[in-house]
């Protein structure tokens, strides 16, 4: 198999131990979170930890894609933490990202970053409501997110995993991860308010984004909850749909 790969200038000096994580990333390591749909690991250098994501073969369509017409997802997660890195927007650093090829076929990449240790994701705030300055937090998780806006950046995967938070002092501070969908373009309102609907289920959190976003946008508060709302209810609605059909699908197979 061809392997590619690419190296951030700040580890070349480690580029054998990189190397050698990937060809025993099955027997070396510490599995880390939830390994259902990509693997995680993590490995030891120096005073360093090293957190090593596994992305899983794709589907043969797009192992030919990938292959000879997309960036792979290990490649778009680094070239995209580089990128945020250069807007002064908070992401794990990158290290490298490995990528394995047959003549015709995609079929495992990898992406290994820093190991960032945080505080809580965004995810804590939808479900402890008593968590320490909640809406504190909330409101500078807003003013993260037109951060992101103002210098246009596009986070498709904006949902509740995937924003990392430290606490330094008396602010906070916010990381993102999962980074292979992205858009760098201008965003109009709509798409900005959009970008916020996977992000919690519950209307009192949307009121306290919609009014932070509407005081630092200049919008009136009535016109950025409406819109947020909306749209989050529109995903509420398309993803209970999609796990109904699912549960639906799997029934008639189990029965068959």
């Amino acid at each position: 198999m061809i392997q590619h790969k690419v190296v951030h200038d700040n580890f070349k000096q480690n580029e054998t131990f990189l190397d050698d994580i990937i060809i025993h990333y099955d027997i070396k390591g510490k599995n880390f979170g939830n390994q259902d749909r990509n693997s995680l690991k993590l490995f030891q250098l120096d005073e360093k930890t090293l957190n090593v994501k596994s992305f899983r073969i794709p589907n043969l369509i797009n192992q030919l894609a990938y292959r000879f017409f997309r960036k792979s997802k290990a490649q778009r997660s680094y070239e995209y933490g580089n990128w945020l890195q250069s807007l002064d927007i908070g992401t794990p650093q990158p290290v490298a990202y490995y990528e394995f090829k047959t003549p015709f076929l995609f079929k495992k990449s990898f992406y290994i970053t820093e190991q960032l240790d945080c505080d809580l994701t965004y995810r804590k705030l939808t479900t402890d409501f008593n968590y320490p300055n909640h809406e504190e937090i909330l409101r500078a998780f807003t003013r993260f997110t037109f951060k992101l806006h103002q210098k246009n950046v596009h986070f498709l995967d904006h949902s509740p995993g995937n924003t990392l938070i430290k606490k330094l002092g008396e602010n906070y501070e916010f990381y993102l991860v999962d980074l292979n969908r992205m858009e760098f373009k201008p965003l109009d309102f709509e798409t900005r308010i959009k970008n916020f609907s996977k992000l919690t289920i519950h209307k009192f959190m949307v009121e306290i984004m919609s009014d932070e976003y509407a005081k630092i946008s200049g919008s009136e508060y009535s016109e950025v909850f409406n819109l947020m709302w909306r749209y989050t209810e529109a995903f509420q609605n398309r993803y209970h749909r999609k796990k109904r059909l699912k549960s639906k699908i799997l029934f008639w197979r189990r029965n068959k």
